[in-house]
């Protein structure tokens, strides 16, 4: 039913493949657009023009007591909380 397309990156102009088996996983999950940036395009805009993804720092949780990473260097005196006890708030 589907077959690989070449398509055009609107960032930096090389031609990549939407295969066939992205395809039907865009189909799957709904996505009406085709993709309109190369994988490398797609990474850096991810990362806002950082070439690596951002340094996270260790953390404990001061609710559950759990092990987490957090984008930003703690402070002893704020409390750090991981994902779930954090949406709980």
């Amino acid at each position: 039913m589907y077959k690989d397309k070449t398509i055009v990156c609107k960032d930096c102009g090389t031609e990549f493949t939407f295969t066939a088996s992205e395809q039907e996983f865009f189909a799957e999950k709904g996505f009406t657009n085709e993709p309109q940036r190369c994988k490398a395009c797609r990474t850096a805009r991810k990362y806002d023009g950082r070439s690596t993804p951002k340094e996270m720092f260790p953390a404990v949780c001061a609710e559950c007591g759990k092990k987490t990473q957090v984008p930003f260097r703690p402070r002893d005196d704020r409390p750090i909380y991981c994902s779930e006890c954090f949406s709980k708030r």
